[in-house]
């Protein structure tokens, strides 16, 4: 069933226009909800209720009925990486702390074009599956960040926008508090890229400029993004530094707070989860990272039991939201649930929660948003119509008894139709609608293949066709 003809969404095109959906089923924050309806006017949700109320309500608008279709809150990549697609598929099967092989070297030889291009690429992709927004921890390319801005801008994906102010090996501490306070004021008013402050690694800023930053994002309600504890090799070089592990130090300069959010967090103690837990520190769990290049998977069912912040981060792996849904439980499932004897590791709900919603609120974006005034995550109105529209017509959700449930074990990219952010149709059946996707793809490769050329990356292992022979 195809309440659409597949080519042509000309319906769902009203952006001068509110617009009144009415599929069969809407994702609330209770859960799934037959029989409602809602209103989309500019880029927000404007009403959200049961159908014959909001159609009784809106007696000018003429309702588009979606049978088959459920209406999801889009997605949130809590930590990924845009400008480093060229590089994706150069992480299989190496050994941790890949970022001083490959992430560096590789942003290193990117220029504004291939910036541009390689953001634009991870965004699209992003939006095929599913995901209306992500936290970007910022780029080390030579470039003007707003390469970067453009791309997620231009691909309609909304962007929680780093920019790193690592001052070790750089300049002075006055010198990366002044671009971080430009940063922030540079994006204050766009639509849909949002102003965040970044720090590579606590190693690679001063302690001078890693509590200044933090007193900076706090003040503006911006997000600090810093990778923590995430590899072992970090931890102890911390230890002999400091005397203290990465979180610890961080805490002791005073950084921790509801403005940080620390990515990866997968090796914490469990003083760092009381630390985590009584400062309102936001972490992104990003599982799939960790089963790729990873030293441990971070605790999220006891984070989420502790009531810690966190959101679901790809770290730019594969855009796919809901394989990430599948790859946060099941992480969870191989390294306590069986154990444990744990059959459910949190059920489809709790990651569909923290990949939605609690997602939104550990980026700065939730309800109580800072000064973006932009919440997402969730369809309720006053939010940012930022949605999904999803085929419940094929066969892995025919049999539908619990949809929470079956999006995370059984939904695919493919059954996404339409992916909307700030009320615009930005994709139908994957395809981008106001740009050519297949010119993109097609410079892309060329210039993937320019950039890994001449960066000097390290792969410790052959490619695989040759590791075979």
């Amino acid at each position: 069933m195809h309440p659409l003809p597949s080519p042509d969404p000309g319906p769902l095109l009203r952006d001068d226009a509110p617009l009144l959906l009415v599929p069969d089923t809407v994702l609330l924050p209770d859960g799934p909800a037959e029989d409602h309806a809602v209103v989309v006017t500019g880029t927000a949700f404007t009403d959200v209720g049961p159908t014959a109320r909001v159609l009784r309500d809106h007696p000018a608008l003429s309702p588009v009925r979606l049978p088959g279709r459920a209406l999801l809150p889009g997605f949130v990549d809590a930590h990924h990486h845009l400008t480093q697609s060229f590089g994706a598929a150069l992480a299989f099967g190496e050994p941790s702390e890949i970022f001083r092989r490959v992430w560096v070297p590789l942003e290193n030889a990117l220029d504004e074009e291939s910036a541009y291009v390689a953001a634009k690429l991870a965004a699209w992709e992003a939006l095929r599956g599913g995901f209306t927004t992500v936290a970007d921890a910022g780029t080390r390319a030579p470039i003007d960040v707003e390469a970067v801005a453009s791309a997620a801008r231009d691909a309609g994906l909304r962007c929680v926008l780093g920019a790193i102010c690592n001052d070790v090996d750089v300049s002075a501490a006055d010198d990366a508090i002044a671009r971080a306070g430009k940063h922030l004021s540079r994006y204050a008013g766009d639509p849909l890229v949002h102003p965040s402050l970044a720090v590579s690694i606590p190693e690679a800023a001063t302690e001078a400029t890693l509590a200044g930053l933090a007193r900076l994002a706090a003040e503006a309600g911006a997000v600090l993004q810093i990778h923590v504890n995430e590899h072992l090799a970090s931890v102890e070089r911390s230890l002999v530094r400091h005397g203290l592990r990465p979180l610890e130090h961080l805490h002791r300069l005073g950084v921790l707070g509801p403005h940080l959010l620390a990515a990866h967090a997968t090796l914490l103690t469990p003083r760092e989860l009381a630390l985590l837990r009584d400062t309102g520190t936001a972490v992104s769990y990003n599982p799939v990272a960790s089963a790729w290049k990873g030293n441990a998977v971070a605790p999220a069912l006891l984070m989420a039991e502790e009531g810690i912040r966190f959101g679901l981060g790809t770290d730019g792996t594969r855009g796919d939201a809901f394989r990430l849904l599948d790859a946060a439980e099941t992480a969870q499932r191989l390294t306590h649930g069986m154990a444990t004897g744990d059959s459910s590791c949190g059920g489809g709900w709790t990651w569909l929660e923290h990949g939605t919603r609690l997602g939104a609120d550990a980026v700065g974006l939730g309800s109580k948003a800072g000064v973006a005034g932009v919440s997402t995550g969730v369809v309720a109105t006053g939010a940012a119509a930022d949605f999904l529209l999803v085929d419940l017509t094929v066969p892995e959700l025919a049999a539908s008894h619990d949809l929470p449930w079956e999006l995370l074990r059984r939904g695919n990219r493919d059954q996404i139709t339409a992916v909307f952010t700030a009320g615009r149709l930005r994709l139908w059946h994957g395809s981008p609608l106001t740009w050519d996707g297949r010119a993109l793809v097609a410079r892309a490769r060329e210039l993937a293949a320019e950039v890994v050329r001449r960066a000097p990356i390290v792969r410790v292992h052959r490619p695989s066709t040759e590791a075979a022979r």
